[in-house]
């Protein structure tokens, strides 16, 4: 009988757990396909006493997840505590200091720290595998460093975030504010004990940074990503969008161009019959775009008990196999440093503010961004609201910095009675 692969646990929360109960429960198909049995010799949490609905008495128990690391009995520490830095970082590096394998769900960990990490594992010859850290149940890492490693990838886009998806899509359906939808889902436990991690568009910048990484062999730079939430995105957003035949998502871009690596993660319009268009609720979809393969569509859950562990697993039986590889799919010493760009391809965008009521301003505004050289493709003044107009534009295609001139130079019309909202409108 080959030898067990032996797992240290750090974390029982909502995952964690979810991973003991797929190793009890399918014990003997990992064995079948794996060709060789994985057991848990031990786990670690904050609390013993809570009542997370398994049995661990038959695991040894560590209150310090750096003990945990350093067992002998432990092959592979599972890493699943969370956060950038404190005892999830602390343990892992205890890991791989120790010669082991790690395997991770932990995103800002590896977006903030990631080189550092890969090159420690690399130098020890260990492993950090990670596939439940981008997009949840969806095998996105293996498709980028296994499935796709003979293309060229030209550009990653993607919803990397389901609680954003949820409360977008939920103001559409129903036609409720977005700060009642927000409540709705914190009511309902979709968003983390921060919550700007969500809709601050922080979470799913984290997971940009790692796939475009893998996809344009650079070393992660979380810190070159462009982030806006979805605070601002207003029911008039919404409705104007749909009426245009538009979808409003927070997405998720990188590519890399001839001035560098573009990394952005901000609300878009999306045409409403494409893939991402027709995305609802909490459910991810990232898509790939490669000179061979052309456009591949990886649509499904994004986080939850049963998807993210499940990812978990794959990663413990890949260890299981004897599978070895870098930790981004390139050698880390190899990773360029990235070049941070900002976005300049032209694209159309979406543009709402309110004016004040008085002759001339909207003149005013289509004469800024003319200046801007910048067109006009549409634009419409809605109802009145007391001395306030509301206006929406929808410009020809421009570079971002035009945009910016133009908002900029706003500000100083006089006839502003609120910031304007600039929403792209991405190409699909």
């Amino acid at each position: 009988m080959s030898q067990p692969l032996r797992l240290g646990i750090a974390g029982l929360g909502t995952v964690g757990v979810g991973v003991v109960r797929i190793i009890r429960k399918q014990a003997a198909l990992i064995e079948a396909r794996t060709g060789r049995p994985v057991t848990i010799s031990a786990v670690s949490a904050r609390n013993r006493d809570k009542d997370r609905g398994v049995t661990l008495d038959s695991y040894a128990w560590e209150n310090d997840p750096v003990a945990l690391a350093k067992r002998d009995d432990v092959d592979v520490f599972v890493e699943l505590i969370g956060g950038d830095a404190g005892p999830a970082k602390d343990a892992t590096e205890a890991a791989l200091g120790s010669g082991k394998d790690v395997v991770t769900a932990n995103k800002a960990m590896l977006a903030i720290h990631g080189q550092a990490l890969a090159e420690q594992a690399e130098a020890a010859g260990c492993l950090i595998r990670y596939e439940a850290a981008v997009a949840g149940g969806i095998p996105v890492i293996k498709t980028l460093t296994e499935a796709l490693a003979g293309n060229e990838i030209s550009r990653v886009i993607g919803v990397m975030n389901g609680t954003c998806n949820y409360i977008l899509t939920r103001m559409e359906e129903t036609g409720n504010t977005y700060e009642s939808l927000f409540k709705e889902a914190e009511a309902l436990g979709y968003l983390e004990a921060d919550p700007n991690l969500d809709v601050g568009g922080i979470d799913a910048a984290h997971k940009l940074a790692i796939l475009s990484s893998i996809a344009f062999g650079t070393q992660v730079d979380f810190a070159g990503i462009e982030i806006e939430g979805i605070q601002r995105v207003s029911i008039e957003d919404i409705q104007a969008a749909a009426n245009m035949g538009y979808k409003i998502k927070l997405l998720g871009v990188s590519q890399m161009t001839g001035r560098g690596l573009e990394q952005r993660m901000q609300p878009c319009l999306v045409p409403d019959r494409s893939p991402l268009g027709q995305l609802a609720g909490g459910t991810n979809m990232i898509v790939l775009e490669g000179d061979a393969i052309g456009q591949v569509v990886l649509r499904g859950p994004g986080a939850g008990e049963g998807p993210t562990a499940s990812a978990v697993l794959s990663d413990i039986c890949d260890i299981a196999r004897g599978w070895h590889g870098p930790v981004f799919g390139r050698k880390a010493t190899t990773l360029a440093s990235a070049t941070s760009a900002l976005s300049q391809r032209p694209a159309a965008f979406y543009l709402r503010m309110g004016l004040l009521d008085k002759p001339g301003a909207l003149a005013k505004i289509a004469t800024v961004l003319g200046e801007a050289g910048i067109s006009i493709d549409r634009m419409r003044q809605t109802e009145h609201r007391s001395d306030l107009a509301p206006v929406l534009i929808v410009t020809h295609k421009t570079s971002r910095s035009a945009l910016d001139e133009a908002l900029e130079a706003m500000t100083r019309t006089g006839v502003l009675a609120t910031d304007p909202v600039a929403l792209r409108i991405e190409d699909l």
